[in-house]
């Protein structure tokens, strides 16, 4: 049937890890939660593309294969690509599932759809040459130097842990499925996508090709959010506003950041490597690339009143 888009706003929403679960079954309570949330934005005629964080899928799906196929002597190690694209369709399937099911209970005329993304990186990416991401099983160093040689993959000591494979982090560069994402959005559907950044591929001889990366779902989120000029960038996260001076007496929750701000409070170390670091300097790629938008950075529960300018922190140019 055709559906009708939203007469409010363009908004890419970032899930943050809390918003889904460790094991499939937690997660399936979890999205429950979410799809109340993300369909009160829907029931006020905001335009949502939803993308997803996929740390723990991954690498329980990297886990299992390589256990199985060191273990059982059957099945086949799966490449790093192939289980990224895995943990797309089962969170895809889950989210579109608890959102459709929200919009039934609710009268909401609306449908979802869930495209597994590829996302372009640049095969002379600086991350290529060092590698630092830990995905996988543990390994002792004899099988890890065996399973080198087999892939050509790199494998580390990880804190004396054991051996594992790591991976680059390359930048995105361009969403392979943008058309079809923004043709989908247009025709009024809730788009699940980019999960997890999108499955890295290069692009050689005149096709792509997947690469073992982990690509930062934030700045997925906000290169596609700035490429179909979304009007909002928001990513959701365990804190209601970004604080300066966190966990101290002086700490300080913003309000509002502009570019050169963020970049100040950057330069002096205010954000946390692998937590709210990368979050803000995606929310600068957007704004930058896009001036007219806005990022919002707050948490799920916060994120309706954030769209309305109630809460949350929010980065201009």
């Amino acid at each position: 049937m055709a559906y009708q888009k939203g007469e409010g706003k363009s908004v890419v929403i970032a899930l943050g890890g809390n918003a889904l679960g460790n094991t499939p079954q937690e997660q399936l309570e979890l999205v429950k939660n979410t799809a109340e949330h993300i369909v009160d934005m829907v029931a006020e005629g905001i335009n949502v593309v939803v993308s997803h964080g996929n740390g723990p899928q991954v690498g329980m799906i990297n886990n299992a294969f390589d256990y199985a196929s060191t273990h059982d002597g059957k099945t086949p190690a799966m490449p790093f690509p192939e289980c990224g694209a895995m943990s797309q369709g089962y969170i895809g399937y889950q989210l579109s599932q608890a959102i459709l099911n929200e919009m039934k209970r609710r009268g909401i005329m609306r449908s979802t759809a869930c495209v597994v993304t590829q996302t372009v990186v640049y095969p002379e990416d600086p991350a290529f040459q060092n590698p630092t991401k830990p995905v996988g099983a543990f390994l002792t160093e004899e099988e890890a130097m065996k399973r080198a040689e087999e892939t050509g993959y790199t494998y580390k000591e990880d804190a004396g842990r054991g051996w594992r494979q790591v991976v680059a982090s390359p930048k995105p560069q361009r969403i392979v499925e943008f058309d079809a994402i923004k043709d989908l959005m247009d025709d009024g559907y809730i788009v699940i996508s980019t999960g997890g950044g999108g499955v890295p591929v290069v692009e050689k001889d005149d096709s792509y090709h997947g690469v073992p990366a982990v690509i930062d779902k934030d700045r997925s989120s906000a290169k596609l959010a700035a490429d179909f000029r979304a009007d909002m960038l928001v990513i959701l996260t365990a804190v209601e506003k970004v604080c300066i001076n966190f966990n101290t007496p002086e700490q300080k929750e913003l309000d509002s950041m502009t570019v050169a701000e963020a970049e100040k409070y950057i330069e002096e170390g205010q954000f946390a490597p692998g937590s709210m670091l990368p979050k803000v300097e995606a929310c600068i790629e957007f704004v930058q690339q896009h001036p007219e938008g806005r990022a919002l950075i707050t948490s799920l529960e916060c994120a309706a009143d954030g769209l309305k300018g109630k809460t949350g922190t929010v980065i201009t140019a």
